[in-house]
């Protein structure tokens, strides 16, 4: 598979996913940050794109009450998960996984990921292609971007699956000024394939040969 890894900045409309889509060719999926498509009037324009590329997009969305909700459209316009958030200290909500044309994916949003490893066995989880993880907003501290990372690596191998996340490239948590944008693929054997940090440069992944390409523009 190839999968695009995008951090954009935030939005009101869906431009950069458009540019995306079309700059880069041979995709199967676009994984986009926790709250890109900024409103529920947007979820509709998304599938309009993924049907016309022919490619998945994940990411996560605002409802109408400005509450984060997950995201997966298939190639053909289809959204195929849609979930509230899953409040901390509470179980991962379901479903936190979703077959499409044969592939099985894994979703965490944003700090799901650290209900991730505990959520999946509660849920009966196992064999995943790959975890998707869309992230809001980049690092508040190096120490988070580490924990993060390790969390990571913890559930890609207890699960024996690759992970990957990106976050916007502006913005920061609780608007506290600092932000450390993240993007990352930890392979099923809990080795990094990328890890970037502050570096917002879009990643074409391949996924069979655990190779990437960066790119200089959305």
């Amino acid at each position: 598979m190839r999968i695009l890894v995008c951090q954009p900045i935030h939005e009101t409309g869906t431009t950069q996913l458009e540019d995306a889509l079309s700059n880069h060719s041979s995709l199967d999926w676009a994984l986009f940050p926790e709250g890109y498509i900024a409103n529920e009037g947007l979820v509709q324009d998304a599938c309009n794109l993924a049907r016309k590329f022919g490619v998945g997009i994940i990411t996560g969305y605002r409802d109408k009450n400005q509450k984060d909700r997950a995201l997966v459209i298939d190639k053909i316009g289809k959204v195929i998960l849609e979930r509230a958030k899953s409040p901390m200290g509470d179980l991962l909500f379901s479903p936190s996984r979703v077959e499409s044309n044969g592939v099985t994916i894994g979703y965490l949003l944003c700090v799901e990921l650290l209900q991730g490893f505990e959520g999946f066995g509660q849920l009966g989880i196992n064999r995943t292609d790959f975890v998707a993880h869309p992230i809001g907003v980049g690092m508040f501290s190096d120490e988070q971007f580490n924990e993060w990372i390790t969390e990571a690596k913890r559930i890609a191998i207890e699960y024996r699956t690759m992970i990957i996340g990106a976050s916007h490239a502006d913005g920061s948590y609780r608007n506290c000024g600092i932000s450390i944008p993240i993007a990352y693929c930890i392979g099923s054997d809990g080795q990094e394939v990328f890890v970037s940090k502050d570096d917002v440069r879009p990643i074409v992944l391949d996924t069979e040969h655990k190779s990437i390409e960066m790119r200089q523009s959305v």
